[in-house]
């Protein structure tokens, strides 16, 4: 980095939790705890010290790459992503240990300046992404950017669910600078009518990306009272007529969804993830009836820990909603499913529907279940008749995914979100 940095033109980095544990960073391992202390005791301050060595790591290997990249004026592509969910889910990520990390708060600060001083140098930047990086953006980060560098942006992508209360990354009166933009991904509370009305305007370049995150932490403080309508989303269909949305929605009730979910959005890809909250079979099936045009990505995840008893979708309804799914949207391409249950000839119904348009079917072997009438059938062995079946229709070879960490959007919804955001938006 230090020998590049001035000069490279493109500049992607993931920062890696899991990677920044000296001595192979298992639970147990102490980095250095006290290891005769005993009991629970002794396991909190083993974990608090590994976690503590993560956040110092972090904000050092952060100060080494912006510090590289300060002066560079040739940069055109900027992205940054944070892997800081890892300690969120540790319950370690607080004041108080950031505090002791970063007693005074000088790099938190200085992380911060570095940041701006990269952007306000930059000139010939077309595309900056950042995500879930701890304390690096603020409110007032893009004012740093000269008006040039904002006219010309292509792509913004600004995600962090810690920013407190109605705070935001960027408002509406900021966004009207940026008039050339083809891509934009924000906290879906974020995006509220009033910027909806901004892309709308003449003098900015037809949208064609609009990748959208809606978690249950930016739900829970902030509002869904300023979101575009459907008169908004009628509008940005109009003045884009190419315009299509990705939306990925974590552990979100069935009565949020369903005011999110307005008729016009160009919806093309939807994933939902969840640890508490389950998707409803109503919700699917207005997800089929009203993006039929549009749907070609549909992600349903279900990280239950008790695998004895998944949801149903097609519980007390004559149509599996997932079938209708297939039926109703024609340009389905990816179907990706853990934590729902799947019946097998519901499995092979979709098979059959989509045919070789089908491109990826994943399923976890534990999401698949069969009905008394398969299982009592002496002369047929149900899983391969199933494996065969779906063979058949997808006209390709296929098999259920036997580990679920072999799935191709098995990783931390964070980060997936991230990465598909990424290969969504360069997909213009």
């Amino acid at each position: 980095m230090r020998k590049c940095g001035w000069f490279v033109r493109e500049l992607r980095v993931e920062f890696a939790a899991e990677n920044y544990l000296s001595g192979g960073g298992g639970p147990g391992d102490g980095g250095g705890a006290d290891s005769g202390t005993g009991g629970e005791e002794g396991e909190a301050l083993q974990l608090s010290t590994r976690w503590l060595e993560v956040l110092r790591t972090y904000l050092e290997l952060v100060l080494c790459v912006l510090v590289s990249i300060r002066n560079n004026r040739n940069l055109q592509k900027f992205s940054l992503f944070g892997d800081i969910s890892v300690l969120q889910q540790q319950g370690s990520l607080s004041n108080t240990y950031l505090s002791k990390v970063d007693p005074d708060g000088k790099k938190i600060k200085q992380i911060q300046q570095l940041f701006e001083e990269i952007l306000s140098n930059s000139r010939q930047l077309k595309w900056l992404s950042c995500g879930f990086m701890l304390e690096i953006v603020t409110p007032t980060s893009l004012s740093s950017l000269s008006n040039s560098i904002a006219n010309t942006m292509e792509h913004l992508s600004l995600l962090d669910n810690n920013i407190p209360g109605n705070s935001t990354l960027i408002t509406a009166i900021e966004l009207e600078r940026f008039v050339n933009l083809r891509s934009l991904a924000l906290d879906f509370c974020d995006f509220t009518a009033e910027m909806a009305r901004v892309l709308t305007d003449s003098n900015h370049v037809p949208l064609q990306r609009l990748s959208l995150l809606v978690h249950n932490v930016s739900v829970m403080h902030k509002s869904l009272d300023n979101m575009p309508n459907d008169e908004h989303w009628k509008a940005l269909s109009r003045k884009s007529t190419s315009l299509r949305v990705y939306i990925m929605a974590f552990d979100i009730k069935s009565e949020d969804m369903l005011k999110i979910l307005k008729p016009s959005i160009p919806l093309e890809r939807i994933h939902f993830d969840s640890y508490i909250t389950c998707v409803s079979g109503a919700i699917v099936d207005l997800i089929s009836r009203q993006y039929d045009k549009f749907l070609t990505h549909f992600i349903l995840m279900n990280d239950v820990i008790d695998t004895s008893g998944f949801p149903d979708l097609s519980d007390n309804r004559n149509e599996d909603p997932l079938v209708l799914l297939a039926w109703r949207c024609t340009k389905l391409s990816l179907l990706a499913i853990h934590g729902y249950t799947v019946w097998a000839h519901n499995l092979i119904a979709i098979a059959r529907l989509r045919g070789s348009d089908l491109k990826v079917l994943e399923v976890t072997e534990e999401s698949i279940d069969f009905d008394q009438g398969e299982l009592a059938d002496q002369d047929v062995d149900p899983v391969h008749n199933l494996i065969e079946q779906v063979s058949l229709g997808l006209g390709q070879p296929w098999h259920a995914v036997m580990d679920i960490e072999s799935l191709s959007v098995f990783t931390e919804p964070n980060r997936h979100f991230y990465r598909e955001m990424q290969n969504f938006s360069e997909d213009i």
